[in-house]
């Protein structure tokens, strides 16, 4: 991989964004290894400064999947290893240092969908397109796929799209919750980049809580669930600077939440 296949640019302010580009146009950002494993290194060393990141594709496609020209045989253990590989680079962008947010657009097909289901929050516009034709190819996801697809969408809906090739348009993607915003075409990294200023402005706590507390929260059982949450709760609140907000909603210095 060329260090120009993956881009990296911090964007400066009071709150700091790392906005994280697939920058391989001409394969249709398709992810090799080496991609992957500079996805990891980017999450792991992204400087104390950023509170929030992008991922976005370079050219008309967010990404494709994987790059089929890589594939090589593997015995069992070498694919188990290798895929193995893969969830933890993933791990990294979902349970990494920051919220991330995904401006997606073109095709968000593969391992490329398995890239999207790893960040928090996903803004497609009107040209993207989704797809899973791994089953297609004689092959199962690896990437995290079959654990984070289905939380977004149902088992049931990603078992067909691997067992048909159903492909989902923008709209009933936005629809099925593949996305949580739909945007004009060409318009995805902007507003993504909207998103991710205004979360760079929460207390660095709460979004912790939210990256890494709820999902497993989700995951547990009630009365665990119920627990977490108040230990999670007790000690956000404690943090200075969200006493410090508290104070200034008091106060009438902070602005109220109004109609959309």
């Amino acid at each position: 991989m060329s260090k120009k296949d993956l881009q990296l640019d911090i964007r400066g302010g009071a709150n700091e964004i790392a906005v994280i580009r697939l920058a391989r146009p001409a394969k249709r950002n398709a992810l090799g290894d080496a991609l992957i494993l500079a996805l990891r290194d980017v999450f792991e060393n992204l400087p104390a400064t950023v509170r929030a990141a992008v991922i976005d594709g370079e050219g008309e496609h967010f990404c494709a999947g994987l790059d089929l020209s890589e594939l090589q045989e593997r015995d069992a253990g070498q694919g188990l290893h290798h895929s193995r590989m893969w969830h933890a680079a993933l791990e990294r962008v979902q349970y990494g240092p920051v919220p991330v947010i995904a401006a997606l657009h073109g095709a968000v097909v593969g391992g490329g969908l398995e890239l999207a289901s790893a960040c928090h929050i996903r803004v497609a516009d009107e040209s993207t397109f989704y797809a899973l034709p791994e089953g297609s190819r004689g092959i199962f996801v690896g990437g995290g796929g079959s654990v984070r697809i289905p939380k977004l969408i149902g088992v049931a809906r990603m078992t067909d799209m691997m067992l048909t090739g159903r492909v989902y348009n923008a709209a009933d993607g936005e629809r099925i919750g593949l996305a949580q915003y739909l945007v004009p075409a060409g318009t995805a990294f902007d507003k993504a980049f909207e998103l991710a200023q205004r979360v760079a402005q929460n207390a660095p706590l709460t979004n912790y809580a939210l990256m890494h507390a709820l999902p497993r929260i989700a995951e547990q059982a009630a009365d665990q669930g119920f627990l977490t949450e108040a230990l999670m709760a007790a000690i956000a609140q404690s943090a200075p600077e969200a006493k410090s907000r508290v104070r200034d909603f008091l106060d009438g210095r902070a602005a109220k939440v109004q109609k959309a």
